[in-house]
């Protein structure tokens, strides 16, 4: 934002509720406070107290009842003088008040401006910019934890570490580059090589963490699988809780996926159904819909498959066998209120086996359970440990320890230590990316047009 200006937006999401937020953020932030009540120039409201009163707009109406906060910089969340203005809900309200506004010299935010704003006056680090929109997009308590973590700063604390232990390790070998002839004393009685292996090490156990920032981001990917008929429609329904596939006895009724998103206790999932696995089709439509299933379930977290427990086990393809492990991989036994049914357990033995019936509810809840505990082992990290959830923060680590590494072998080799040197700078200039420490306005500009506006 240029020096001088002034941004308005609405904090609260669009449409009707009770109440709504205006903010502004800037030096006119707080002019308008006293303007916007009618008060005389220099009547300037108590910052940090909230005051009620009515919204008068340049025209001389009145728009609406408000209460008005005001923040003084720099004790504000942006660092800058920031207005907050409460109204009524009503879009109309909310849509006369920016307008208002923006008469009077503000103009309107770009989606993240408040963040960036936040970020440029050193409120907050990247990591921690980047965790206010985690926090909005959280769709489980994981996801939310981990934001919340992040946005405490936790993450950007480590990044510190690692920048500290980096430097350290580099300003020794710049000293015994700048003195070669002295014979000066290590910090550590193995060397830089000890201490790089150990931040390595360091580096690349929270880099291990970042599958399971996937999962947490975006959900698990639970895909349900069988031939055509068993079930798998109904088993959708039955887990959504509603009718969201056609079910039919017509084998085949399902020619492309369905994809729902949903909670399994505290945990997102992403559940996609599937066409039937008709191993041969004269149908072109559904050999296409077969191999969009296939595609699904190669890179699925979890298969639910699902069989006819009247009939004899089914002959998977080939793509469906690779793709199924004990640990992902939950056989359901569906049709159990017929009189055919009989137990499946020697198919796929090394699996979890659960008997149900969709059509009378029958093993459902255990069903439930199992799916559950499948989840909880996927998410399984302790609480103290952080997790990577954004991509960025992984490509950045990536590259530290790429460099590491590299730096590692030019010792081992005793190469010049002005190039291993070389090496250690890098890795501290892509830590330094995570925190925004290095002035790279185009990266900025990337992250901080996918908030949303008022953030």
């Amino acid at each position: 934002m240029p020096m001088g200006e002034t941004i308005a937006a609405t904090a609260t999401p669009a449409g009707e509720s009770a109440l709504a937020v205006v903010r502004t953020s800037g030096p006119l932030s707080s002019t308008l406070a006293a303007a916007v009540l009618g008060h005389a120039e220099g009547r300037t409201p108590p910052p940090r107290q909230a005051t009620f009163g009515h919204y008068h707009a340049l025209d001389g109406r009145t728009l609406d009842q408000i209460v008005l906060t005001l923040f003084a910089a720099p004790a504000s969340s942006t660092g800058e003088d920031l207005l907050e203005i409460t109204c009524h809900g009503s879009p109309l309200i909310v849509r006369r008040i920016l307008d208002d506004l923006f008469a009077r010299g503000c103009r309107p935010a770009q989606p993240g401006e408040f963040t960036r704003t936040a970020f440029v006056n050193g409120k907050l680090d990247l990591t921690q910019a980047e965790a206010v929109a985690d926090l909005i997009r959280a769709r489980s308590d994981g996801a939310l934890r981990m934001a919340q973590r992040q946005l405490d700063g936790e993450l950007g604390r480590r990044v510190q570490e690692f920048s500290g232990q980096l430097l350290q390790i580099q300003a020794e070998l710049e000293a015994y580059i700048d003195f070669p002839e002295e014979d000066l004393p290590s910090e550590s009685p193995g060397g830089p090589r000890t201490q790089i292996t150990g931040l390595t090490q360091a580096v690349g156990k929270l880099l291990a963490t970042a599958k399971h920032g996937t999962l947490l981001r975006e959900g698990a990917s639970v895909v349900i699988a069988g031939l055509p008929n068993a079930g798998k429609s109904s088993l959708l329904n039955a887990l959504l809780g509603r009718p969201r596939a056609i079910v039919s006895p017509e084998p085949g009724t399902t020619r492309d996926f369905l994809e729902e998103q949903f909670l399994v206790g505290p945990y997102s999932i992403q559940i996609t159904d599937t066409a039937g696995l008709r191993l041969e089709s004269p149908d072109p439509i559904e050999r296409e819909g077969v191999a969009r299933s296939l595609e699904k379930i190669a890179t699925a977290d979890f298969l639910l498959l699902i069989i006819d427990s009247t009939i004899a086990p089914p002959k998977l393809p080939e793509a469906v066998l690779n793709a199924i492990k004990p640990h992902n991989t939950l056989v359901l036994e569906n049709k159990t209120d017929l009189s055919g049914s009989i137990s499946q357990l020697l198919f796929l033995s090394d699996c979890k086996h659960v008997r149900l019936s969709l059509k009378t509810g029958d093993g459902t809840e255990q069903m439930r359970e199992q799916l559950t505990l499948a989840l909880e082992k996927a998410y399984a990290v302790s609480n103290e440990d952080l997790i990577l959830t954004s991509a960025r923060h992984v490509e950045a680590l990536n590259r530290v320890k790429a460099a590491l590494d590299a730096a590692q072998t030019k010792l081992a080799k005793r190469a010049p230590a002005e190039l291993a040197a070389s090496d250690l700078r890098q890795a501290l200039e892509a830590l330094g990316e995570i925190i925004g420490r290095i002035d790279n306005e185009v990266m900025l500009d990337r992250l901080f047009a996918s908030f949303c506006i008022g953030k």
